[in-house]
């Protein structure tokens, strides 16, 4: 049995990480791992985590919030909280001051002078038609 070195008694260690939100607070993070795979003294094999340098559980097992200590977490793919917050810091940009444009219509020509847009026209495509 050989060892992994900075890793004693490691036959193997994998890297993973995974993004993490709370479904009861919405906090969400990420995390990284080292997962090192081991074989303990009746040759059983077993898997340590360790994040940032400490043993840890199996995230998978009962992941906690790090916010509320709640344990309604979904785990994702690594990246999803990164992005997200990336889209929302985008998206609630305040947008350059400036004269404003007027939008054309569908087929790309000018509105007609005159024309007024109500609020139910921008919100007819969330409306459902009753059944």
């Amino acid at each position: 049995m050989s060892e992994i070195a900075g890793h004693p008694g490691a036959t193997a260690v994998v890297n993973e990480s995974y993004s993490f939100a709370c479904m009861r607070c919405g906090h969400g993070w990420e995390q990284s791992y080292e997962i090192e795979h081991h074989i303990d003294g009746d040759g059983r094999e077993f898997v340590q985590y360790t994040a940032d340098g400490r043993v840890v559980p199996s995230p998978l097992s009962r992941p906690t919030c790090e916010n509320c200590d709640h344990h309604v977490v979904r785990i994702m793919r690594p990246g999803r909280v990164a992005a997200t917050r990336d889209a929302a810091h985008r998206q609630h940009r305040t947008p350059p001051a400036g004269p404003v444009e007027v939008p054309a219509a569908a087929d790309g020509a000018p509105q007609p002078d005159g024309h007024h847009w109500h609020l139910s026209d921008l919100l007819h495509v969330f409306q459902r038609k009753a059944s």
